[in-house]
Parts: C-alpha cells; structure tokens; sequence
C-alpha cells in the first residue's frame, strides 16, 4: 500500500477551534473495513475521491459529532482526501450548531452551506488546499461563540489530564454542582464529564498502542483503568474489538501515518 500524509496546524485565527488538518492519499488499501475510533474530536472528513461509506450514509463531506462507539466505514481501495479535527466547544462558531447536537450522528457538510468545498480542493495542491481552509474557516472565526468559562475550563482539565480526574472534583474546580455541570457538559458537548472521561482514556491508550506500547497491564494502569480486564472490556465496548484484534487490523496503517507524514 503506497501512502502520502500532509499535515499542518491551520492559522492561528483558525487553531482555537481546530487542531490541526490531516491529508492523506493511499493506493491499493487492503482494509475494507476501518474502525472510526471515538476521541476528543468532532471529525470534519472531506473526500477528494470516492464519497465516504458508513452505514445509512455515503456523503462526500461530513461532520461527526462525538460519539462512544466505533464507527465502521468502508474504504475504497484508493482514498484521498481531508480530515479536520474540531474542538467540540468551537463547532457552534464553525457550523451554528452544538456539538451535543452532533452527538453521535453524521451531518452533511452541505447542510452548513460549504457542499462546494470537495470540489474546489479537488482542483488544488496540498499547499493550497490548506490556504483555502484556513480561508473559509477564519471568516466563520471572526465573531466567535465562547461557551461559559467553566465549562471551558471543565473540558480543559479533563483533556489535560486525559480522562484522569473525579467529575466531583472537576465541579468543585469551577464552582458548579455536579449535578449542574452534568447537564451543561450534555447540552454542549453530547457526552456527559464521565462519558468524556472514559473516552480520553481510551484515546490515550490508543495512543501509547500507536507508540508499541505493548504491555497491556502497565498502559491500561497509565491510563486510568482497574487493571487489564477493565481495558480490553472497554475496547470491547468503545472500539467493538479487543485491543489485540485492533493491533492486528488497524494499527500496520497507522504506523505508516506515524513515519510517512509529508509536512506542507
């Protein structure tokens, strides 16, 4: 399988609300099936080939909300195209919409009035492709929906400490209730303070697995869970496979994005 990576964090008018978009271009991809693991991140995909498939929807641009579970997708042998990962707290500048209104589901990217973007990338080089992004996303950064500090703060701890920390103790922090920060968490982000917890953890583990990490017990006691069961019970449930069975099917394509990024 030959693959190209290009990479680059977006304008810093841009980067409050985006952390960083990833090109990529793959032939002869033997993995029919790629698992679209949850993480911190609303995902914006942009196909500049063939539309992305996943059950109920072929769409070739989209947004996906936050989600707890895997979302299989089926991949063409040749692939190439944009994936934008967007702070959850920055979508209703970008889009109009909560991120909690996403949760768990796939908007269309025309149904935010940018359907023409796919094509006009199409017609670019990597360079300019990202120029145009920074672009269109700075015009809708310009008068920015700044969520309530504390619930910036309360997602800002919880990255930090990737999932690592009692949602008690983050509403103690910010000076809500528990109960009151539940419910704004929800009504932003989709997920509740201890549903974002438990995926920043496996987020984090995903990512030491990246790494080689491959002492299960030792990464699963790093990340915040009980022991080795309680991580393979929770990739049972958030990846639909034990970590075992995602090393063998997804982590060969991974790796090439780790040594072969082209940065533009």
């Amino acid at each position: 399988m030959s693959v190209t990576w290009a990479i680059r964090e977006p304008h810093p008018v841009v980067r409050p609300l985006v952390a960083r978009y990833v090109g990529y271009a793959q032939d002869d991809v033997t993995l029919a099936v790629h698992r679209g693991l949850p993480s911190r991140h609303v995902t914006l995909v942009i196909s500049l080939a063939g539309p992305v498939r996943m059950a109920g929807h072929s769409l070739q641009a989209l947004v996906g909300g936050l989600h707890t579970r895997a979302v299989l997708i089926r991949q063409d042998s040749v692939q190439e195209g944009l994936q934008l990962e967007l702070d959850p707290l920055g979508v209703r500048t970008l889009f109009g919409v909560t991120a909690a209104e996403l949760s768990g589901e796939v908007a269309d990217l025309a149904d935010f009035g940018l359907g023409w973007l796919p094509d006009r990338l199409r017609e670019l080089p990597w360079r300019e492709r990202f120029a145009l992004l920074d672009d269109v996303l700075a015009t809708r950064a310009v008068e920015p929906v700044v969520p309530p500090p504390e619930l910036g703060q309360a997602w800002r701890r919880l990255r930090g400490a990737g999932g690592q920390v009692r949602v008690a103790e983050l509403a103690e922090e910010v000076g809500w209730s528990r109960r009151h920060l539940g419910e704004r968490f929800r009504t932003e982000l989709g997920l509740t303070p201890k549903q974002a917890a438990r995926v920043l953890r496996f987020e984090r583990a995903g990512s030491l697995l990246r790494q080689g990490r491959a002492d299960l017990a030792a990464l699963a006691a790093e990340c915040g869970f009980y022991d080795q069961a309680h991580l393979t019970n929770e990739w049972r449930a958030l990846a639909g496979c034990t970590p075992g069975t995602w090393i063998a099917e997804e982590l060969p394509f991974l790796q090439d994005e780790e040594t072969e990024v082209a940065r533009s």
